[in-house]
């Protein structure tokens, strides 16, 4: 049987187009694709490359600038965020601001814990609230989008 596998052919006495146009079709499981966009038809009179209704949408990172004049006429949105009371009180137990930005987060909840992780403090117990309650905060601040 080994030996019959080994020298079966399913290439045998096809062309070598039918070949290559089979190698083609397999790259994609042998199913039917369609050019990106809106089914490789053009839009009607529109100077970019993406459906009108994409027009609206933000990009904040701006990754398709190049693609859409329109996007360099829109004005910058603020950066400012609305802090709730919650997300203050989390940002107040790792000793920040409001306006402290991710990298400052994790920093500073990386020097509390270990400034009152048990391990650093010689085993002590004593500091094992204070530590709970940074853990909860950054997992708040972190579900909260800050981090």
């Amino acid at each position: 049987m080994r030996e019959y596998n080994h020298s079966y052919n399913y290439f045998a006495g096809m062309s070598d187009d039918a070949i290559a146009r089979y190698q083609k079709d397999a790259v994609t499981g042998h199913r039917p694709t369609w050019k990106m966009g809106l089914n490789g038809k053009p839009l009607d009179g529109a100077d970019t490359k993406f459906h009108p209704g994409f027009g609206a949408a933000s990009d904040p990172f701006g990754m398709f600038t190049d693609f859409d004049s329109q996007a360099r006429k829109r004005p910058e949105q603020a950066r400012g965020r609305t802090i709730r009371n919650a997300e203050r009180k989390a940002l107040d137990a790792l000793g920040l601001e409001g306006d402290a930005t991710a990298p400052d987060i994790k920093a500073r909840f990386k020097l509390l814990v270990k400034r009152h992780h048990p391990d650093a403090n010689g085993g002590d117990r004593t500091c094992e609230d204070k530590l709970r309650e940074i853990i909860q905060a950054y997992n708040y601040l972190k579900s909260a989008g800050f981090c």
